[in-house]
C-alpha cells in the first residue's frame, strides 16, 4: 500500500491511497465465506459453494463490493497511523480506481487537528475581584440562618407580607379547569415569589375563608406558557416568627456557644467562598488571555457538531425539564434566534479553541494523570451527576468514557500551570496567591454540606 496526504486548510486533508490487489486477498476470502452464509445454491452445501460459482450466479462484482467495504477502514487506518494525523470525525472517502486483479486506489477527506504553537505565557496578568467580607455580609448570612429557624403561628387576621398562608388553587384555561390545575393545601409564603406572578395581590388582605380569582401565565404543567384564570382560597393565615438573635440562637443553630462566635464563623466561611470564587475566576480570566495568544483553526465541520449537541442538550434536557420550548425560553431570555445562533456559535468555537490548546500544553509539558487524580475527579462528577460514584464510574466504563475523564482531568492540569505562571492580582493591587486553592475548595464543599444538613434538620 502507498499513501500520500494533501493539505487543504489548516484543518482538512485529503488522503491519496493505493492498494496492490493481492493485500485484499483476506478480505475477498472473507466476503466469499460471508455469501456462503448468506445464500443458497442447488447442488452445494450451505457454505460449500465455489468461489467460481458464486461469481457465476451473483456477480464478481458483489464480491468485490463485500470485500473493499471490509478492506477500507483498515487500509485507511494504516494510510492515516503511517502519516501520523490527529484525525477528527469521520472522513468522506471516494474510490477514485478499482480494477480486478490490478488495484484498489481511493482518497479520503478528513478533518485534523491543526498544528498549534503555545507561545510563552509567562507574561499574562489578570485582575480579580479582591476577597472582601463586610459586616453587612456577616449579618446577611446570619440572618439567613435565622430565617431557616422561623417558627410560625396562626393568626385570625388578614394576610400580610411576610405570612405563610396555607392556600387552595384552581387554573383554568379557556374557561376549563386543567386536570393538573388543582392543589390544595398548599404554603406559601407572601413576597417569596415563588408560585404564580400575581398571587401575592391576590391573597394579600385575605382572611381564612378568603377567595380571589385573578390572571397569570402558567410557569408548568400541561399548559406552560398559557394564561390562566386562577382562584386561590385561603385557608389559613400564619404569622412567621424569627428566633432572638443571641447566645441562645447560637447554640440552637451549630455548635457554638456565642453569636459572636458564629459570626465569626459565618465571616470565615464567606471568605472562603470567595477566595474559591477568585480562583476560579482567575483561571477563566487566565484562559482568556491565553486564547488571546494563540492562533486556533477551527474544523468548519467539528464546529457544526457542536453547535448541533449544545442546542440538542439545551432543547431535549434542560429546557425539557422546565416544560420550555426554545421559542419560549428566548422570549424570557429577550433574545432572539440570530442572537441566540450567534450565541452558541461563539460558546461552541471557545469550547473547541480551549481544548485543543490545553490538549496541546499537556503535550508540551508532558503532563500525565495517576489514579488518585482521576478518582478524585470522578468523585467529584458523580456528585455533580447525582450518581453514587460506584454508579457513575460504571456507566463511565461502560460508556468508554475513561479516556475523556484523563482527558478532563490533564486539560485542567494544563491550565493550572498557566496560572502558576501567570501574575493574578486583585483591585487592590495586591498580588493573589492561589497555591491554597485546592484546600479552599475543599473548605467550601464541607461548609456547604453543613450548611445542607442544618436546613434539613431545621
Amino acid at each position: 500500500m502507498k499513501s500520500a496526504v494533501e493539505t487543504l486548510n489548516p484543518t482538512r486533508v485529503r488522503l491519496t491511497v493505493e492498494v496492490p490487489f493481492e493485500e485484499l486477498k483476506d478480505s475477498l476470502d472473507a466476503a466469499y465465506k460471508k455469501i456462503n452464509q448468506q445464500v443458497t445454491v442447488k447442488g452445494f452445501r450451505k457454505g460449500k459453494i465455489p468461489a467460481r460459482v458464486i461469481d457465476q450466479r451473483f456477480g464478481r462484482g458483489a464480491v468485490l463490493e463485500e470485500a473493499v467495504n471490509d478492506a477500507l477502514p483498515k487500509f485507511y487506518t494504516e494510510a492515516v497511523n503511517e502519516a501520523e494525523l490527529n484525525v477528527l470525525g469521520q472522513p468522506e472517502v471516494d474510490i477514485t480506481e478499482l480494477k480486478d486483479n490490478e488495484t484498489l486506489n481511493f482518497t479520503a477527506e478528513v478533518d485534523v487537528r491543526p498544528t498549534i504553537e503555545i507561545p510563552d505565557y509567562s507574561g499574562i496578568e489578570v485582575e480579580v475581584d479582591a476577597v472582601e467580607v463586610s459586616d453587612e455580609d456577616v449579618d446577611k448570612a446570619v440572618e439567613e440562618l435565622r430565617e431557616r429557624f422561623a417558627s410560625t403561628s396562626p393568626v385570625e387576621r388578614a394576610a400580610e407580607d411576610g405570612d405563610v398562608v396555607t392556600i387552595d388553587l384552581q387554573a383554568k384555561v379557556e374557561g376549563e379547569v386543567l386536570e393538573d390545575g388543582v392543589a390544595s393545601g398548599v404554603s406559601y409564603t407572601i413576597g417569596s415569589g415563588e408560585l404564580l406572578e400575581g398571587i401575592d395581590d391576590a391573597v394579600k388582605g385575605l382572611e381564612a375563608g378568603g377567595e380571589a380569582t385573578f390572571t397569570s401565565e402558567l410557569k408548568g404543567g400541561s399548559a406552560a406558557g398559557k394564561e390562566s384564570e386562577v382562584t386561590v382560597k385561603v385557608t389559613q393565615v400564619a404569622k412567621r416568627e424569627l428566633p432572638e438573635l443571641d447566645d441562645d440562637f447560637a447554640q440552637l443553630a451549630s455548635e457554638f456557644d456565642t453569636l459572636d462566635e458564629l459570626k465569626a464563623d459565618s465571616r470565615k466561611r464567606l471568605e472562603n467562598m470567595k477566595q474559591y470564587d477568585q480562583a476560579t475566576q482567575a483561571q477563566e480570566r487566565v484562559l482568556e488571555k491565553l486564547l488571546e495568544l494563540v492562533e486556533v483553526p477551527v474544523p468548519e465541520k467539528l464546529l457544526e457538531d457542536e453547535i448541533q449537541t449544545r442546542k440538542h442538550n439545551l432543547v431535549n434536557h434542560q429546557l425539557g425539564q422546565m416544560g420550555l420550548d426554545l421559542a419560549k425560553y428566548l422570549e424570557i431570555q429577550g433574545k432572539t434566534e440570530g442572537e441566540f445562533d450567534a450565541e452558541t456559535k461563539e460558546q461552541a468555537e471557545k469550547g473547541i479553541k480551549t481544548q485543543f490548546v490545553l490538549d496541546e500544553l499537556v503535550n508540551k509539558e508532558k503532563l500525565n494523570v495517576n489514579q488518585e487524580e482521576l478518582t478524585e475527579h470522578l468523585m467529584r462528577r458523580a456528585q455533580s451527576s447525582g450518581m453514587s460514584p460506584d454508579q457513575f464510574a460504571q456507566a463511565v466504563v461502560e460508556g468508554g468514557q475513561v479516556p475523556m475523564l484523563v482527558g478532563e482531568v490533564a486539560r485542567g492540569k494544563a491550565l493550572a500551570v498557566v496560572v502558576e505562571a501567570a501574575t493574578v492580582k486583585d483591585t487592590n493591587g495586591e498580588v493573589v496567591d492561589l497555591d491554597d486553592e485546592d484546600e479552599t475548595a475543599e473548605t467550601v464543599e464541607a461548609s456547604s454540606d453543613e450548611a445542607a444538613e442544618e436546613k434539613t434538620e431545621a
